[in-house]
């Protein structure tokens, strides 16, 4: 007898995951691959929107197959701040703009000479300025800049709406997606903002369906029920949210480390935005107080930078375990030593000078600093919550130097982290099931674990 089970396809800025979770939400079976990227028409690298496209497919025919698994159901969860423009036929009609390619000179002020100030636009849409991260200024800026390729576009569909789309037909908006700094949606209202109806955006927008419906679809002969596809870092909550009583705060890490704060309540307040804290939402549509930090990318970039210092190979660092007298050491007599590629901290040094002869300690070093980064970040999420409980999943879950060193700045919290492998792949599993959560659920399925401060002197 078949296995009967969800599939997941979890797409991230790097990694491409491939998941099947049985009815207990067990994962099961699992591919990843990572694509090269490729450059758009002025050069700027960016997603290969094709080759995901084919792989996707493919693999999940290939599983469709499958003498030991029955697909019951289909859903995706991938990163924000990406749209894909199809035509009528539903043909992408541009690349996958990259939420990191700089905006031309002009639109943003031209955006808020038009449609209001920089803090009225990010006080009710939860989304400071961040240029291209903010998925509704893309479609501004494609206004302005392809005026001819706006007037083609049937849909503008976010990544995983888009996914969605490739095995449903149906084009849909949903609400993580709009959510998540898009400046597309005004929380107070509960309704897009009024420059996207003035600009005549909301008619590239199909319409809204939950994340939680899914539509039973004949595919290739097979009844699916297909879902709408989830924002990543929304979909790293469900599990949490379904699970636990308590106020907590969950800090997703990946490629960015994404502190949410699920028991914030009213608007952003001005210090917020200063702070570039920003909102998600909840798969109904609720607001929930998010803080970002580029710490993965950042990581990858000074990992890099070490192995070429001391000439190691680059995965050097996978090996290094937390030292606490190398800890000890550097904190008693600590001082900056890293410049920032892809980040900004007022006490960054002009540039990266690092004094120590040992591999190791520059990397509890990189750390440190890293951390005292991610501090100020969950800080700014959990404002004036009472929040007594951190969770960490993701990439830097397994990360004994962070962890550790996470656990003693934040030592008045307790500290769980939870299986890195599965994040937001189960919250897309789970969130398109009507099943209840035990209370055990994370220690069962997530091998969550405590983390206690060391006693150092």
């Amino acid at each position: 007898m078949k296995i009967k089970v969800t599939a997941v396809f979890d797409i991230g800025k790097t990694n491409k995951k491939f998941f099947l979770f049985d009815e207990s939400f067990r994962e099961i079976h699992r591919e990843y691959i990572r694509f090269d990227e490729i450059e758009d028409e002025d050069g700027y690298p960016t997603e290969n929107l094709e080759a995901l496209k084919n792989w996707a497919v493919a693999i999940f025919d290939k599983m469709l197959d499958s003498k030991e698994y029955e697909i019951q159901a289909l859903n995706f969860s991938c990163y924000g701040a990406s749209l894909v423009h199809i035509d009528e036929n539903g043909k992408p009609l541009t690349h996958l703009y990259n939420y990191l390619k700089p905006l031309k000179d002009g639109v943003l002020d031209s955006f808020y000479e038009t449609h209001g100030t920089e803090t009225q636009i990010s006080k009710v849409t939860g989304s400071p300025k961040l240029g291209m991260l903010n998925a509704g200024i893309q479609l501004y800026w494609l206004k302005l800049a392809q005026a001819e390729v706006f007037e083609k576009i049937q849909y503008s569909l976010h990544l995983p709406q888009y996914l969605s789309y490739l095995f449903t037909g149906i084009p849909v908006s949903e609400y993580t997606s709009i959510g998540c700094h898009t400046m597309l949606w005004n929380f107070e209202q509960k309704d897009y903002h009024d420059w996207v109806y003035k600009e005549g955006i909301d008619k590239k927008l199909p319409p809204i369906q939950s994340s939680c419906k899914t539509t039973l679809v004949n595919y290739k002969g097979h009844q699916i029920n297909i879902g709408s596809g989830i924002h990543d870092s929304s979909s790293a909550l469900v599990p949490y949210n379904r699970s636990i009583t308590k106020p907590f705060l969950l800090v997703s890490t990946g490629t960015w480390s994404i502190s949410i704060n699920p028991f914030n309540e009213g608007m952003l307040s001005l210090n917020d935005i200063e702070n570039r804290s920003l909102f998600n939402m909840r798969v109904d549509g609720s607001a929930v107080k998010v803080s970002r930090l580029f710490l993965g990318n950042e990581y990858k970039v000074q990992v890099k930078v070490l192995s070429d210092y001391y000439n190691v190979p680059y995965d050097c660092h996978k090996k290094v375990k937390f030292d606490q007298d190398i800890f000890l050491e550097i904190n008693r007599n600590f001082t900056h030593m890293f410049k920032w590629f892809t980040m900004y901290s007022e006490h960054m040094p002009n540039k990266t000078t690092i004094s120590y002869d040992s591999y190791e300690y520059a990397y509890h070093q990189l750390l440190l600093e890293l951390v005292l980064l991610q501090e100020k970040s969950i800080k700014a999420a959990i404002g004036k919550s009472k929040i007594k409980k951190l969770y960490i999943d993701g990439g830097f879950s397994d990360n004994e130097v962070y962890i550790q060193m996470l656990s003693q700045s934040m030592n008045k919290m307790k500290l769980r982290t939870a299986n890195s492998s599965l994040g937001s792949a189960l919250g897309a599993a789970i969130v398109i099931s009507d099943k209840m959560l035990e209370p055990k659920f994370l220690k069962n399925n997530y091998a969550v674990k405590k983390h206690v401060p060391l006693n150092l002197k």
